[in-house]
């Protein structure tokens, strides 16, 4: 699409109005629409995920630089560029990630899609990554084994447990 401005160049800013109920589109290209004050407000500022991510994760400068084993980034790599090399890389770099990504999404703990659902949490005991389970998880099992021992009266108290865990999530 042509510019509506200009006639020349091809029209990069779409300008949608509507003035008492009626609906006006402009068709601008980016020297026309600077000039008309329809310029990108975040233009200056070099906004975008990567350089975002690269100012919380900051730069670091050492001599003795460590590298992920499986695909050789290195932290300040990551930093620069606002993207995790590899899985191996947030195992390589967990006290170092760590912190970023609580500051970005609150926590550490990946909830899945419905927080304290069935998704997969870990913690770190002696340097382990150990899978956690929740308490509804906890409690399916433990049924699964009341009935598998034929206690049924204790497997009774558990479904009911189960079914108000998942009720009030």
């Amino acid at each position: 699409m042509i510019c509506q401005a200009c006639g020349k160049k091809t029209a990069t800013t779409h300008i949608k109005t509507v003035v008492n109920g009626k609906l006006t589109e402009y068709h601008l290209c980016e020297d026309c629409a600077r000039e008309k004050g329809y310029g990108s407000w975040f233009s200056h500022w070099d906004l975008d995920f990567g350089n975002m991510l690269s100012g919380l994760l900051g730069s670091t400068r050492t001599e003795d630089v460590k590298r992920c084993e499986k695909c050789g980034a290195s932290f300040s790599e990551i930093a620069e560029s606002g993207k995790v090399g590899c899985p191996e890389c947030y195992k390589t770099f967990r006290a170092q990630l760590l912190p970023v990504i609580q500051r970005i999404h609150g926590t550490a703990q990946h909830k899945g899609k419905i927080p304290g659902g069935s998704a997969l949490r870990v913690t770190e005991q002696n340097n382990k990554i150990v899978p956690v389970q929740s308490a509804l998880e906890e409690k399916r099992k433990a049924l699964q084994k009341a009935i598998e021992a034929q206690e049924f009266e204790q497997a009774a108290v558990l479904r009911d447990e189960i079914k108000e865990l998942e009720n009030n999530g």
